[in-house]
C-alpha cells in the first residue's frame, strides 16, 4: 500500500523508491503483489512511465484515508506516552536553525538527554498534518484548524552592511542615498522592495546584485562586503564586522510563531521542546538593541 501510494504521488517507481528509501525493482514488485492479491491492475506500465488505471484511481482515495488514519493513530499514541524520550522533528529557516537553535539544543540536551532532534532547514511550509515535522518555527500564522500556533514574539530586523563595504563605497546619510547601494537579497526581490518603498527607500531589482536562496548565505555575503541586506537585529548588533545602515531607520518586525499539531500538544517530549523553544525565542524577541552583552549571551552562551 505504501509503495502504491508513493508511486501515485510521485509519478514513477523510481521517484517512489527515493521517497521510501528503497529500490525501483522493490517498488515494482510490491505493487505487482498488491495487484495480484486484489486481482486488478492498478498501474499501467509504459515506456513513458507509470499512470494509474481507473481502479488505481479509486483505490488511491482509500489508501490516502488509511495513511491519514495511521498518522492520527501515531499522534494519539504520542499523546498518551509519558516518556520524555524519542525523536522530535523541527523545521525552521536555515538562518534560524544555524543562529538560534544551537544554544537552545544545548540546554535541551542537559534537561532531556533522551530526546533526539532532527532539523529540517526550510523556509517553506512543512505539512505538520502528515507529521513531516512535529514543531515548526514560522513567520506567518497557519490557518489549518488542527494546528496549534503560539505567537512567542516579534523578531526585529534592520538594514546592515559590513564596515568594510561602507568604508569602500561610502556611508549613506539619507534614504535616497541607500537606494544607490548594492543589496544582497532573496531570489524574489519584490518581497523586500515593496516594504522598503513603503519606508521611503526606492529600491529596484537592479539593486540586488546577489540573490542567494539561503538566508545563511545572505548573512555571509553581507559580512563579506557584497552589499546591504535586511537582517535580524540580534545578529547584526553582535557581529562586530557589520553595522546598521541609517541608525534612525525604524526596524521591521517579523512575527515568530511556534506551531504543532493539536494531537501532539500533550506529548511530553513535544511539549518539552515546544516550551523550551517558546522561552528562548521569547527572550530573543525581548532583547533590545544596544544591550550587546545580553544579545551575545543569547546566541553563544548557555541559557539561564
Amino acid at each position: 500500500m505504501r509503495a502504491f501510494h508513493a508511486t501515485a504521488l510521485e509519478g514513477s517507481f523510481s521517484a517512489a523508491a527515493r521517497v521510501l528509501d528503497t529500490t525501483q525493482p522493490t517498488i515494482s514488485r510490491q505493487i505487482s503483489a498488491l495487484e495480484a492479491s486484489l486481482s486488478v491492475t492498478l498501474v499501467d506500465r509504459t515506456v513513458k512511465g507509470q499512470t494509474l488505471t481507473p481502479a488505481g484511481q479509486e483505490l488511491l482515495a482509500h489508501v490516502r484515508s488509511m495513511g491519514e488514519a495511521a498518522t492520527l493513530l501515531s499522534m494519539a499514541a504520542d499523546r498518551q506516552s509519558q516518556n520524555i524520550t524519542g525523536e522530535v522533528v523541527l523545521t525552521a529557516t536555515d538562518l534560524m536553525a544555524a543562529a538560534f537553535l544551537p544554544v537552545i539544543l544545548s540546554k535541551l540536551r542537559s534537561q532531556a538527554p533522551g530526546i533526539t532532534i532532527r532539523i529540517n532547514e526550510s523556509s517553506g511550509i512543512q505539512d505538520l498534518m502528515l507529521r513531516e515535522a512535529d514543531i515548526a518555527i514560522r513567520h506567518a500564522r497557519p490557518d489549518q484548524s488542527d494546528l496549534i500556533a503560539t505567537h512567542v514574539g516579534d523578531l526585529r530586523a534592520n538594514l546592515y552592511a559590513s564596515s568594510d563595504y561602507l568604508t569602500r563605497v561610502g556611508r549613506p546619510r539619507t534614504k535616497e542615498d541607500v537606494a544607490d547601494h548594492d543589496f544582497v537579497g532573496i531570489p524574489d526581490p519584490e518581497r523586500l522592495i515593496a516594504p522598503m518603498n513603503n519606508m521611503g527607500i526606492s529600491l529596484r531589482s537592479a539593486n540586488f546584485v546577489m540573490q542567494p536562496c539561503s538566508s545563511m548565505v545572505t548573512w555571509e555575503m553581507v559580512k563579506s562586503g557584497h552589499g546591504i541586506s535586511m537582517l535580524p537585529e540580534v545578529l547584526g548588533e553582535v557581529e562586530t564586522s557589520v553595522e546598521k545602515v541609517l541608525v534612525d531607520l525604524p526596524s521591521m518586525e517579523f512575527p515568530i510563531w511556534l506551531v504543532t499539531h493539536r494531537e501532539l500538544q500533550t506529548s511530553p517530549r513535544i511539549r518539552t521542546v515546544f516550551d523550551l523553544l517558546a522561552n528562548y525565542l521569547g527572550k530573543i524577541a525581548d532583547a533590545r538593541i544596544g544591550d550587546t552583552s545580553s544579545l551575545s549571551s543569547l546566541l553563544y552562551n548557555e541559557l539561564p
